[in-house]
């Protein structure tokens, strides 16, 4: 299969290499430049229409939103997480697609409060957004404690480690103070996220990327 990801280092579609380079499949990194403009381009708005990466160009058409990317890769390669007829499939998908619409879109407000709430709202928009992501990852620490999956496991790389992994990355990070994330608050995440960025696709990437040697758990090293 012949693969082509539309990439920004440290963007959404650093999620996706992690996972192309997990399941060491064959691919080629088409760099955007974002700055330049390229995001609205007709040529790159008939890869992703909506004008935002990650995009993935595939043998059966391109694709684009980082949950269904990730979701197409565990059933093409039936690795990164419960295939169809898993019994675990049906809290895999809740909590991906929690990751996708609850903890990514929080996020999305906290680096972006002028989009939901007007230049004269950001500080209210990222109060509000603190609580949520503080809560909604209390909610995926919650999960690991009670559920322990194997999708979610520091024994067993997964895509929704790294699309988590990035996230926190950058709610770490970036946020202005006095807002932000502390990992130590949510141990057995850390411990998730920990296993899988010392993984040897995690560090290729993270290198080629500049991402330092520990980008989800200590994202300043």
């Amino acid at each position: 299969m012949t693969l082509t990801l539309h990439h920004a280092p440290d963007f959404a579609s650093t999620i996706v290499r992690f996972a192309l380079e997990e399941l060491e499949l064959p691919h080629t990194l088409a760099i955007v430049d974002i700055d330049g403009g390229a995001l609205a381009s007709a040529e790159y708005r008939r890869v992703n229409p909506v004008g935002l990466i990650p995009a993935l160009e595939t043998d059966h058409g391109p694709m684009f939103e980082t949950a269904a990317i990730l979701l197409w890769l565990v059933d093409q390669t039936g690795r990164l997480g419960p295939g169809p007829q898993d019994p675990d499939r049906g809290a895999f998908l809740s909590w991906l697609f929690f990751t996708s619409n609850a903890l990514h879109q929080a996020a999305l407000a906290m680096f972006y409060p002028h989009r939901p709430a007007g230049e004269a709202n950001t500080d209210a928009a990222r109060a509000a957004a603190q609580e949520q992501i503080v809560a909604r990852l209390g909610l995926i620490e919650a999960m690991l404690v009670a559920q322990r999956p194997r999708w979610l496991s520091p024994d067993h790389p997964g895509v929704l480690g790294y699309y988590i992994g990035v996230l926190v990355r950058w709610l770490i990070a970036l946020p202005p103070a006095p807002y932000g994330i502390a990992l130590a608050d949510f141990p057995h995440l850390h411990a998730v996220l920990a296993a899988h960025e010392a993984r040897p696709a995690a560090l290729r990437v993270a290198a080629s990327d500049g991402l330092g040697p520990t980008p989800f758990t200590n994202p300043g090293s």
